[in-house]
């Protein structure tokens, strides 16, 4: 049986990532990287994947500064992040609030896509080396046709400004949401039955033979 310990970290300063792992009782460390979120890549589930990788490597790239590695405890870094696409359009945080309505109205009365990609990191003792899986998870969110009245009091809540697509599943936006089809956590940001099933695949050596106790008290930093 492993003696390994792993301090949780979230590479993220996002409020509801930060409640949605909350949600699995497991102590954790905030690290905002503040990168710049850009990515080479076309395709929404390529540049969700490589901007979450970017984000976990920025936060492995801190704890080394801060000699954080090859102690007791070892960082394990969860980074995500999430697109709104409508076709091969991809639809980011808004500028202000006009914005945030010419993109509410492009996808009202419309199916549009919520990709979010997730990143998992950590120092591997035995060789010195980074270890790192990423993955992914994909929604399909309907819209109605949002009526003006609607439309004009969601702006006026303010939820828009800082979500993908200018649209928050867990608020006010779910007046005029229709359907969904797939992970709900994924569309508030992080999909986290997903994560906990790809967690357990990524530290399955350590974690061999254990009982689910114990694999919760390898995540946590006593």
């Amino acid at each position: 049986m492993s003696d390994k310990k792993y301090s949780l970290i979230l590479a993220s300063k996002s409020p509801r990532r930060k409640q949605i792992l909350s949600w699995i009782e497991v102590p954790f460390t905030i690290i905002d990287t503040d990168i710049n979120e850009v990515s080479d890549y076309e395709h929404p589930v390529d540049i969700a994947k490589d901007v979450a990788r970017k984000k976990g490597l920025a936060a492995y790239e801190l704890c080394q500064q801060r000699n954080d590695l090859g102690k007791t405890f070892f960082p394990l870094i969860v980074s995500s992040d999430t697109i709104v696409s409508l076709g091969d359009k991809l639809y980011g945080k808004p500028n202000d609030a006009d914005d945030a309505k010419r993109m509410l109205l492009e996808l009202a009365g419309k199916t549009h896509r919520v990709v979010t990609g997730v990143a998992i990191c950590r120092h591997d003792i035995a060789c010195g080396k980074l270890i790192e899986k990423s993955f992914h998870c994909v929604t399909d969110v309907t819209f109605t046709n949002i009526s003006p009245d609607i439309l004009a009091r969601y702006i006026r809540t303010g939820e828009s400004l800082d979500k993908a697509g200018s649209y928050g599943i867990q608020g006010q936006a779910l007046t005029f949401i229709s359907s969904l089809n797939g992970s709900y956590s994924n569309v508030v940001g992080f999909p986290i039955d997903l994560f906990l099933s790809e967690l357990q695949k990524f530290l399955v050596e350590d974690w061999e033979n254990q009982s689910d106790s114990s694999i919760w008290r390898n995540l946590i930093h006593h």
